[in-house]
């Protein structure tokens, strides 16, 4: 009886294939789905797998958009020919020219990629050479990730995905397909299904939401107990479409652009307090995104690349105000707000690299009191060393501006020496628990793992730069510049474990992509760091030739 429902349904489908635009899917996103280990609405289900698919939200074809949930619905009952949509994401344009792709493009249809024999010879390649524990080069890991898209595509497209039936027994959801005419509650389930699907195809927005709302009804009479509750489906869809970090990024823009105004025009009070303003907005936001994410996820949301850099985002932006607050100075504001309003723009930019997901802990990560001593410790010296080079960028500002009167600044570099501090007491503190944690996963307290040699590089070169200030080797202008300098082993242990080495202990961390941005970062970062730098050195030179006999440090920067 379900499949032959389900035929009827399909058949229905395919007479009303655009019927569906414009309708309301309240209803339909909050039905529970099992996938990737976790319980969650399938409004969150559709949204990452047509990120991870495209790499976008929404899927533009022709005059029509199509929502995540659209998608989904579609694909399903066969009112759309997917497999000629151009929806599959190749960004890495080398293995685009390897397969003889067009190379304008980086989106192809899964009928393109399906003929080209040499993509799965090449995931093939990097399969056998990760089982080896080989090395695998980025050519072979972007083969591999296609080739996941499609299969996942092909999955989506025969419903084996489509896990919304909570079993009686056991732990392992069901296809609607999989319920026999026995099971309970079947023929409510069956019905409910075939109305929802006639009224998707015909547009009939009333009953797709009652007949929604009724399924999720029958689908917890099966299994109260295993279903999701109401609230916490709520819960996760509001997350889902509120998105409080990108309020966050725009409320930090308006913010920058506020109080920017106010430190060139001090007159513009209306700027300081508006900035001010949005800048708690944009915090508040952020901080509220991270709760519900806590809520959903019920753990710190600390355990992959996303959540880590929305926690050191919200970090920089909360020891920004921490020492506004103490030393009244809107510098600390003007350091941290670019910062995280870039590592807020770079999740928008990089869904795949970074995604959104909300995935189980792996193994490993699952001694809550250690992932949030050690990792939130760790990562809040990471917030600390990148308001310490926003604020270097200031100060080296001013250095390119006026040199001699930045020089005589002192109250300027005092405060950039105490967020130094704080970061370097952090991550100290987060290595060595690192190392306990390491010791009660792993066996061992120190393993010269990446991950762990390069936190203790990062630490060295900061300890270097705070000792090097107190006994004088080089001046406030070489704290500035050592600021800037010294995050590039932060990016490294944050970034480049992960995402250009790919080795070590570490892998629940490891992905692929977003290489462009960083490198581009610490170019145009050392670039600016080379014209302060001769900035300053043209300014002492012209006060040598004027017969300035100020005092030298052993060693300039």
């Amino acid at each position: 009886m379900a499949r032959l429902l389900t035929t009827i349904v399909l058949l229905l489908a395919g007479a009303f294939a655009n019927a569906a635009e414009g309708l309301d899917f309240n209803q339909w996103g909050l039905l529970a789905i099992q996938e990737g280990g976790r319980r969650k609405p399938i409004d969150t289900f559709a949204k990452e797998t047509l990120l991870r698919l495209s790499g976008k939200a929404t899927y533009k074809s022709g005059n029509r958009t199509w929502t995540a949930n659209d998608f989904l619905l579609s694909n399903l009952l066969e009112t759309h020919d997917w497999k000629k949509e151009p929806l599959i994401l190749v960004g890495y344009r080398p293995l685009v020219e390897t397969l003889g792709l067009d190379s304008t493009r980086k989106r192809f249809s899964p009928e393109e990629l399906a003929g080209t024999t040499q993509l799965l010879t090449l995931a093939q390649k990097a399969h056998d050479l990760e089982k080896e524990s080989k090395e695998v080069s980025r050519d072979l890991k972007e083969a591999e990730s296609v080739v996941n898209r499609m299969d996942l595509f092909s999955k989506v497209a025969t419903g084996s995905l489509f896990t919304i039936v909570p079993p009686a027994e056991g732990n392992k959801w069901l296809m609607p397909t999989d319920l026999g005419d026995s099971y309970p509650n079947a023929a409510s389930v069956n019905a409910h299904l075939s109305a929802l699907a006639s009224a998707y195809v015909g547009g009939d927005n009333f009953n797709f939401n009652l007949h929604s709302s009724q399924l999720r009804q029958s689908l917890r009479q099966l299994n109260a107990t295993l279903y999701p509750t109401e609230a916490k489906l709520k819960l996760e869809y509001f997350y889902n479409h509120i998105s409080p970090f990108d309020w966050a990024m725009l409320l930090y823009a308006i913010a920058l652009v506020g109080l920017w105004m106010a430190s060139v025009t001090p007159s513009l009070v209306l700027a300081r307090f508006g900035g001010l303003g949005c800048a708690i907005g944009g915090l508040l936001f952020h901080a509220g995104g991270i709760a519900l994410r806590c809520i959903i996820a019920g753990r710190p949301p600390v355990t992959n690349m996303f959540e880590s850099v929305v926690w050191v985002s919200f970090g920089v932006m909360a020891f920004g105000f921490a020492f506004f607050f103490r030393y009244r100075t809107v510098t600390y504001l003007l350091a941290a707000l670019p910062v995280s309003f870039l590592c807020l723009v770079l999740l928008r930019q990089l869904p795949v690299a970074m995604p959104e997901n909300i995935d189980p802990l792996v193994p490993v990560l699952r001694s809550n009191f250690w992932l949030t001593i050690h990792v939130l410790t760790i990562t809040l010296s990471y917030a600390a060393f990148a308001l310490a080079m926003g604020f270097g960028h200031i100060v080296l500002y001013r250095f390119i501006k006026n040199p001699r009167a930045a020089a005589a600044n002192v109250t300027l570099h005092f405060w950039l020496y105490r967020v130094l501090q704080l970061g370097v007491l952090l991550l100290a503190t987060g290595t060595i628990l690192g190392g306990v944690w390491a010791n009660y996963s792993w066996g061992r307290f120190w393993g010269w793992d990446p991950k762990e040699t390069w936190a203790l590089i990062a630490l060295l070169c900061y300890i270097f730069v705070l000792h090097g200030r107190i006994v004088g080797w080089w001046d406030q202008f070489g704290l500035a510049v050592s600021s800037v300098v010294c995050f590039c082993a932060v990016m490294m242990t944050w970034y480049g474990v992960n995402f250009v080495l790919g080795k070590g202990l570490h892998s629940y961390g490891f992905g692929i992509g977003g290489e462009q941005y960083v490198a581009t970062f610490v170019v145009l970062d050392l670039a600016y760091v080379a014209m302060a730098c001769w900035r300053r050195h043209k300014s002492r030179n012209r006060d040598d030739s004027r017969g300035s006999a100020a005092s030298q440090p052993i060693l300039e920067i």
